[in-house]
């Protein structure tokens, strides 16, 4: 380590710290001195594809198992993350919905759990330099407030995406996502191979082929290998980062620190390290995930050029939310097949993607290892269940102009990959941990970056939003 002392401290590589660090540099004067703990390794995308081919590549020994790093109180429920340079950037599969404004005042429209310290106007200008950082591909009408065009094209409709857009306009939708629709000066053109987790032509967005340079940058030093997991406070001020590095502990100092990892980690660091707000570590969760195949009578579903093709938006806004969940529709483009004869392609699939409610009875607290955080999940609330009994009544007049034989709904998917809460954002520390600008209602030299500070979940993929959040906080602080 070059120093004793930093002027920033950053915890993670992930969405949320690099976003931060991007505007953080751009506002920064003068030569500061930033230091960043990632816990993970460097696993390239190159190591990752050989995996995936079968071959020999000893980095993966740097992609543990996400079960092996929290100690997991319900075996039921499955929270899939990674770890190392780039975090879920990595992983994730590239859907960039913003969220709808109405998702930013559930307490004020609905009367529903609380709203954010924010407003959708007062991100909306990050989420343009979020999506232009990315390169997204969208389309020109979207029902959320959009000024401009997104930065790449968007994907080409299925037939199904036809007929259902020229019924429901902008209610219905190419994906805004960053798998490329075209190729860019860093990605390749998406070619729809439903293998986005490792995409194959690395046409997907990654912390690693984003072209940022945070991490090249010369006043940025990275340490790899180190799990940070208390911060020593005193008056109300975070003055050190303690952490593990080959099984030894260490401490530095630093005058700003920014915790990037996933809410869990997160929650730990700040319990570990004395965190007395009743809201931390309380409320967690993810979004309810359903499946549902729809057989078409003399309609061959071909076409569309990426794979969550479009986003439906019949079932997510309106007064129904008081009472039950908002429903965003992801139209899935993998390639799925009837074996029937003469009716190969008559299909379509719907992911039904319902928003829940921060519940108390679900929490994150610390465990006799200091660095795995404890996961106590009972469960999704009644408001996303009720949805669900609502989006099975509705579907078949929302489809009823395709010719639709039946349809079939699945077993909820085991997990949606977002892991949400824990370090919600309130207006003060009586409903929730930090403020509007992501930092601690307590310790106000950190912010608390990420997923975790969502006031509310939204049924939309959180990604793009933390991500603007990060920017956002940057941009207002420094």
């Amino acid at each position: 380590m070059k120093n004793d002392k930093y002027d920033l401290i950053v915890v993670g590589t992930g969405f949320a710290s690099s976003f931060f660090l991007q505007k953080y540099l751009a506002k920064s004067k003068g030569n500061k001195k930033i230091l960043v703990l990632e816990r993970g390794y460097f696993y390239s995308h190159a190591e990752k594809l050989k995996v995936r081919r079968g071959e020999s590549a000893p980095d993966v020994k740097y992609e543990p198992k996400w079960d092996s790093l929290v100690e997991n109180f319900n075996p039921r429920k499955d929270w899939h993350f990674t770890t190392g340079y780039g975090g879920s950037s990595n992983c994730w599969w590239g859907c960039t919905p913003r969220f709808m404004p109405s998702d930013f005042k559930m307490q004020s429209l609905f009367g529903v759990a609380q709203d954010w310290p924010i407003s959708y106007d007062d991100i909306e200008p990050y989420y343009d330099e979020a999506e232009e950082i990315m390169q997204i591909s969208g389309p020109d009408a979207t029902p959320f407030p959009k000024k401009g065009k997104y930065p790449l094209p968007a994907h080409k409709f299925t037939k199904v995406d036809e007929i259902l857009n020229k019924k429901y306009g902008n209610q219905y939708i190419s994906q805004p996502t960053a798998r490329a629709s075209r190729a860019t000066a860093n990605r390749n053109a998406c070619m729809a191979s439903s293998t986005c987790g490792t995409c194959p032509v690395d046409a997907k967005f990654s912390i690693e082929n984003s072209g940022m340079t945070v991490y090249q940058n010369p006043q940025v030093e990275i340490v790899y290998g180190a799990q940070v997991y208390k911060l020593e406070t005193l008056d109300g001020v975070a003055r050190k980062v303690c952490y593990v590095k080959d099984d030894k502990d260490f401490s530095v100092e630093g005058d700003v620190i920014a915790l990037g990892a996933n809410p869990f980690f997160n929650t730990n660091i700040l319990l570990n390290s004395g965190d007395t707000n009743k809201f931390t570590g309380k409320g967690f969760g993810e979004q309810l995930g359903i499946q549902v195949l729809i057989y078409l009578d003399n309609l061959s579903n071909a076409g569309g050029s990426t794979w969550v093709n479009a986003n439906g938006y019949m079932l997510y806004d309106g007064k129904h939310r008081k009472d039950y969940a908002a429903c965003l529709i992801e139209v899935n483009n993998a390639p799925f097949i009837r074996f029937e004869k003469d009716k190969w392609l008559n299909i379509a699939s719907f992911r039904l993607v319902f928003e829940d409610l921060p519940e108390d009875k679900n929490y994150i607290t610390t465990s006799a290892n200091k660095l795995k955080p404890a996961v106590h999940y009972e469960g999704r609330s009644d408001y996303a269940e009720k949805a669900f009994a609502n989006a099975k009544k509705q579907l078949p007049e929302i489809l009823s102009c395709l010719p639709v034989e039946r349809l079939k709904y699945l077993d909820p998917f085991p997990n949606e990959g977002h892991i949400i809460g824990g370090t919600r954002m309130s207006a003060n520390a009586e409903t929730g941990v930090v403020d509007k600008h992501l930092v601690h209602h307590k310790y106000r030299n950190v912010f608390v970056l990420g997923a975790g500070s969502f006031t509310t979940y939204s049924a939309a993929n959180p990604s793009l939003t933390l991500s603007a959040l990060s920017l956002f906080a940057a941009d207002k602080m420094f």
